[in-house]
């Protein structure tokens, strides 16, 4: 018998398992105790009928109950319950503890092989519960880590997985492993129609190789390393977009999705097709591409379910001045605290209740002419939001009094302070 329940007993499902778990050392156990506990007896019986042959009757010793046999749980017949309700229960369980409780029974092993145990596809576990994230190993080190990657897809498509959630970290672009193939034959090998969660890190893996072999400094290897960069961010583009296009169409109904994002017009063309998003998370993909606004604009009106909107952009200095429109009737949560020089001039967001934004000192020194020609495009923070957002409640996690509209306070010109990049809340030559 294997110990397979290393969870914490006060949680009803998993205390329940460890009960049923326990039944059948406790049938053993109780066996044993009866069988023990009659030898007692008969032998405390032939001690008795000799002792009264020639001596006086007397009382015979009370014998404690508890120290002959010890107390025998109740048992619970979990095997008899309906399959339903046996798998529910096992639901609750990692899928370590999954894999440990095939080895309980040959019952048990047929539960723990159904499509409905699997329903996450996590290629980061253990690395990063590991907080092993971009760690350099050795070769023999990825080769096993590798190997266990291709393990871990056959497992979930040998068990016929239907996913709910999967993510993942691997650079698409890497040709020698190519990891897009992996994943693309994942999708085409399991259940994935009602794939809900989508946490995609397309520019990375999480384990590298050491790259053991002698670079020379030259400067023709230099250009040569530089060429060779834009060559593996366009595989990594070209890579994102045909595996964006697989989930088009393998996983249209995606409700939640955090990524990468690279804002060429196809991949916002492919991004839009997810029309039941509800919650987004876009990271910028090379800190040198600009965000048009057109494009930004059409994203948002696109995505018609959209309640949660996080972005992070960095305005390259060379789009340094220009500002942007946001329009969606039903984003309720907004986020731009991880964008440094987005300037929003104006908003159409009727439903939203929490904004999020913050300036980021990036560096950049300008005289006060230049700043001053710059800053006069934008209008205050404070008017865009009273003008279109009139149900916004929160800004940078702070309460807004109800008559924020009406007129502003300190606490809001703190918050302000913080956020705006207009002449008023930011007047230095550092920016």
């Amino acid at each position: 018998m294997c110990d397979v329940m290393m969870i914490t007993n006060t949680f009803y499902p998993f205390a329940f398992l460890i009960k049923i778990q326990q039944n059948q050392t406790y049938l053993w156990q109780n066996y044993t105790i009866r069988r023990q506990g009659a030898e007692f007896d008969l032998q405390m019986a032939t001690n008795i009928k000799s002792s009264t042959i020639g001596m006086s009757p007397r009382k015979r010793p009370l014998v404690s109950l508890t120290s002959r046999r010890k107390t025998v749980e109740d048992f619970f017949p979990f095997n008899f319950l309906p399959v339903e309700c046996q798998l529910h229960v096992l639901s609750f369980l990692n899928e370590v503890d999954k894999c440990s409780c095939a080895m309980v029974c040959s019952s048990w092993s047929c539960l723990i092989r159904s499509w409905k145990l699997w329903r996450v596809a996590d290629y980061r576990r253990g690395i990063m519960h590991l907080g092993q994230e971009g760690l350099l190993v050795s070769n023999r080190e990825f080769e096993r880590w590798k190997a266990w990657v291709h393990h871990y897809t056959h497992h979930l498509i040998s068990r016929h997985a239907s996913l709910l959630t999967l993510k993942a970290s691997f650079d698409l672009g890497d040709r020698c492993n190519k990891w897009g193939e992996l994943l693309s034959h994942l999708l085409d090998s399991v259940h994935c129609i009602d794939l809900g969660h989508l946490d995609l890190n397309w520019t990375f893996t999480l384990l590298e190789p050491l790259d053991l072999r002698i670079h020379s400094s030259s400067s023709s290897h230099q250009e040569s390393s530089s060429h060779q960069e834009s060559i593996c961010k366009m595989d990594q583009v070209s890579s994102f977009q045909e595996l964006l296009a697989k989930l088009t169409q393998s996983c249209p109904r995606i409700s939640k999705m955090k990524m990468h994002f690279d804002w060429s017009d196809l991949s916002v063309s492919l991004l839009t097709q997810f029309q039941q998003l509800r919650v987004l998370e876009l990271k910028y993909f090379w800190v040198f591409k600009g965000v048009m606004p057109a494009t930004l604009q059409t994203l948002t009106n696109s995505l018609p379910h959209l309640r949660s909107l996080t972005l992070h952009i960095l305005v390259p200095l060379r789009n340094l001045g220009i500002s942007y429109t946001l329009e969606s009737p039903c984003l309720e949560f907004l986020d731009v605290s991880p964008s440094r020089g987005l300037v929003f001039s104006c908003l159409k967001l009727p439903a939203l209740r929490e904004f999020r934004a913050r300036k980021i000192v990036r560096g950049i020194t300008l005289d006060r002419r230049t700043r001053l020609r710059i800053q006069s495009r934008w209008p205050c923070l404070y008017h865009v939001l009273r003008d279109g957002a009139p149900k916004l409640q929160a800004l940078n996690n702070e309460k807004l009094i109800p008559t924020w509209r009406d007129e502003s306070y300190s606490e809001l010109s703190v918050l302000l302070q913080q956020s705006c990049y207009c002449v008023q809340h930011l007047d230095s030559w550092l920016w």
